[in-house]
């Protein structure tokens, strides 16, 4: 498709693509905001984990986080260019100016953004973070924060992600894409 064909897709009919730091419960608030809209979920690193039959963090232990992102970048362009859904990108994903720009020209982004305490609580519960695979995982995300969040910002809508029910968010989310027109302000959900 033309880039000028893409860039005149309205607001109503792109898919929505949440971004921010690991831990910020994209995929969660992704299940539950698609489930609500009626749309399609996925959650790119589990298609990157379909399409290269191995895990995120096996990627990364044989291939390094360049392949990786060269491999989730082709994945997300190709789930733009499908039918609308909810997409809960990596946390890297974003950065890379491809990416963003693709997701700029078929989606709406909206960052979920939370402070160090609540993503350092929801990635410790977990150890799969690769990236956190560290001496210090709260230097690493501080490290994270101070670099990404000035990128984030770019993205098209922002929402508070805090301590509490996940279905707040959902709530919020859908307020601010209703403001923004690319959900009716009438929808009853």
């Amino acid at each position: 498709m033309e880039a000028a064909e893409t860039e005149d897709l309205p607001l109503a009919e792109r898919t929505i693509v949440l971004v921010g730091l690991m831990g910020v419960g994209k995929t969660t608030v992704g299940r539950r905001l698609a489930a609500l809209l009626r749309l399609h979920f996925t959650d790119a690193d589990h298609a990157i984990e379909e399409a290269a039959g191995c895990s995120v963090s096996e990627i990364f232990a044989r291939f390094g986080e360049s392949a990786f992102r060269d491999g989730e970048r082709r994945v997300i362009a190709r789930l733009l260019e499908g039918p609308r859904l909810v997409l809960a990108t990596g946390g890297g994903a974003f950065m890379d100016p491809r990416t963003r720009e693709a997701i700029k020209a078929r989606g709406v982004s909206v960052w979920l953004k939370a402070d160090l305490n609540l993503l350092m609580d929801r990635v410790g519960r977990k150890g799969n973070r690769p990236l956190l695979k560290t001496a210090d995982p709260r230097a690493t995300m501080e490290r994270l924060i101070a670099e990404r969040y000035p990128i984030y910002a770019e993205a098209d809508l922002t929402v508070e992600s805090r301590d509490g029910p996940h279905d707040r968010v959902v709530r919020a989310i859908i307020q601010a894409l209703q403001q923004a027109g690319a959900l009716p302000k009438d929808l009853q959900i």
